[in-house]
């Protein structure tokens, strides 16, 4: 579903990403791990066209993101960390603008907003200008705004943070739900417990360079995930 392939990104003297190679299969939720600066975020920002790689390429379903972008990115959706919504808008309004964006169906739409946005119970809340929402209201908006049109591949950094609880409960239930019929999920985490306990696969990123990939048993062996990633980071 998705494949990056030698993809290497430099900033000045800097290589925030440096030939950088990941599958990641339908079915399979995958955890990307590293420290503040690691290249987490650049990397996924290149998957999702937002970026331009300095060298490599990212297919999505077999379609590259370079050279057929409009294609590619109607089969994903993109949550950053920290969402920057249009402020301006209800958010009834921004989930009907994103809908319009992918041409999704009116009465699937209202289905679909009506049961997301029970799930995360901001129904009451979607008259309101995206102003006055908190950031987990926005977090749970991003959310809602990504699933509307069904990807193939939901590329996330950091979901959790902003979350509560029981919005990240349901979260991990729409995540598997998504691989369950057949997508993939690429996300970005500092909770290594999430990692531990959701992920089918994980990798690790140190400066730029992947370290260890493959499934949690493969990457943690009988040791914790988050002390083989201390290891690895050289903190332990």
């Amino acid at each position: 579903m998705l494949r990056i392939e030698h993809l290497t990104k430099i900033y000045g003297d800097k290589k925030a990403v440096d030939d950088l190679s990941l599958h990641i299969a339908p079915g399979e939720i995958y955890g990307f791990i590293g420290h503040n600066g690691a290249g987490k975020t650049t990397t996924i920002k290149a998957c999702c066209g937002i970026l331009q790689a300095d060298n490599g390429e990212v297919l999505i379903d077999g379609i590259s993101i370079k050279d057929n972008p409009i294609e590619a990115k109607k089969r994903i959706a993109y949550i950053p960390d920290n969402p920057d919504l249009y402020e301006f808008m209800t958010g009834i309004q921004f989930l009907n603008f994103i809908g319009d964006v992918f041409k999704v169906p009116a009465e699937e739409r209202q289905a679909k907003i009506g049961k997301y946005a029970d799930l995360f119970e901001i129904t009451n809340d979607l008259a309101q200008p995206i102003s006055a929402y908190s950031h987990g209201m926005k977090q749970k908006l991003a959310v809602i705004s990504a699933l509307i049109h069904e990807p193939k591949l939901l590329i996330m950094d950091e979901p959790f943070v902003g979350l509560d609880p029981k919005a990240s409960h349901i979260l991990k239930e729409l995540m598997r739900d998504l691989c369950n019929r057949g997508g993939a999920i690429f996300f970005s985490t500092h909770v290594l417990e999430v990692a531990e306990k959701l992920c089918d696969k994980v990798a690790i990123i140190k400066g730029g360079k992947l370290i260890k990939s493959g499934t949690k048993d493969e990457v943690k062996g009988d040791a914790s995930l988050e002390n083989v990633f201390l290891e690895l980071e050289g903190d332990k």
